[in-house]
């Protein structure tokens, strides 16, 4: 039976507002943008280690402004230092770790900058190991390792090469790590990468700050200074522009639905069409022509993970995986391979072919059907 064109339009309309929302809420927490700052709540960002210093009285403040405008860096070089700073830099992953004219400048005035997530070259290391420091074990998730030169310091390695390492320059120091994710919110069971991270920022200076100008947050005296002039230009040149753009297209499409532009709507007996079926199927089309397995991935992976934690008694707060995987052989009886392969094809967030990706599924499926059984 031929539906209406203004049901098609409605339709239309549904699953487009569909995937809008949907990529609003994947979007920031795969941002390569947001990922490392003390704003976002996902698994990459350090929300919880900001509340942690916080927590513990440590001064540390969000700076929202260009580096040029940091206290101390446009003084005259040859100038005494007053009081030294630290700037912590979480980038998402730099493939290098040179240092400006400025940057060098202010460093070696006896401030300290700490920069993580500097690429180095994958060794034959474990992607996970836990590096010992005085104040505990530091849960490490990389396979990248640096090898020191003279002048560089260890602060955190093993003998395939060092994760943390320190270089004088002047009066001040430079910190690396070849992980941006050392006290991300993923760990925030385990205390020794937010007290190791603390320990490094605090160790030289009582002033510290925490670079978000980087992740996108400026304050609004820069929003105007930059150029944009104003908070809606501003918004009108970020990406949620070309979302607002869309919501007003399905807006008129509904004010032209509902003044009845394209005919009287007809009536029907009976509903022909299982329209939550059809918003599904909608979805799942445009998925698979922009061959977004890894969204999927991410997705469903979530849930089923949510899903197995209420089953095993873990509540609905996402749990770190080696709890996750605990909980599961001490209530099950079973092995920690099948869970730990699912569980590691989802956090690597690589396209699949459409044949693992209905592996995965099947497998998931599996470990269901063992959770009940047990």
């Amino acid at each position: 039976m031929k539906l209406p064109r203004r049901n098609i339009l409605w339709l239309a309309a549904l699953a487009v507002a569909v995937i809008i929302l949907l990529t609003l809420l994947g979007a920031p927490q795969n941002s390569k943008l947001n990922s490392g700052s003390t704003y976002s709540r996902s698994a990459d960002g350090y929300g919880a280690w900001y509340a942690f210093m916080e927590k513990q009285g440590t001064p540390v403040k969000r700076w929202q402004k260009p580096f040029a405008d940091l206290p101390g860096v446009r003084q005259n070089p040859k100038s005494k230092i007053q009081n030294s700073m630290t700037l912590l830099r979480v980038n998402s992953q730099l493939d290098n770790d040179w240092l400006d004219d400025r940057e060098r400048e202010w460093v070696e005035r006896g401030n300290t900058l700490v920069m993580l997530g500097v690429g180095q070259p994958v060794t034959e290391v474990a992607f996970s190991t836990v590096q010992e420091f005085s104040g505990g074990g530091v849960k490490i998730e990389t396979g990248r390792r640096k090898k020191l030169s003279k002048d560089e310091r260890q602060r955190l390695g093993d003998r395939f090469g060092v994760v943390v390492w320190s270089q004088k320059l002047g009066k001040g120091q430079v910190i690396y790590a070849t992980t941006p994710h050392l006290a991300a919110n993923a760990y925030q069971n385990e205390p020794g990468n937010y007290k190791f991270l603390a320990q490094l920022v605090t160790q030289s200076s009582k002033s510290i700050f925490v670079d978000e100008y980087i992740h996108g947050y400026k304050d609004k005296d820069v929003i105007v200074k930059e150029g944009t002039g104003s908070w809606i230009t501003y918004l009108a040149k970020t990406p949620l522009a070309s979302v607002f753009v869309q919501v007003g297209v399905i807006l008129l499409v509904l004010v032209l639905g509902s003044n009845q532009r394209l005919g009287q709507p007809l009536t029907l007996a009976s509903p022909a069409v299982d329209n939550s079926k059809a918003y599904i199927e909608a979805l799942a089309g445009v998925l698979q022509k922009a061959n977004s397995s890894e969204f999927i991935l991410e997705v469903l992976g979530k849930e089923e993970q949510i899903q197995l934690q209420k089953a095993l008694g873990l509540g609905t707060t996402p749990v770190d995986r080696q709890s996750l995987i605990d909980a599961w052989i001490q209530q099950t009886g079973q092995k920690a391979a099948e869970l730990e392969q699912v569980l590691q094809l989802q956090s690597k967030k690589h396209r699949i072919g459409e044949q693992n990706l209905l592996n995965w599924l099947a497998k998931w499926q599996n470990i269901r059907q063992l959770n009940i059984k047990n």
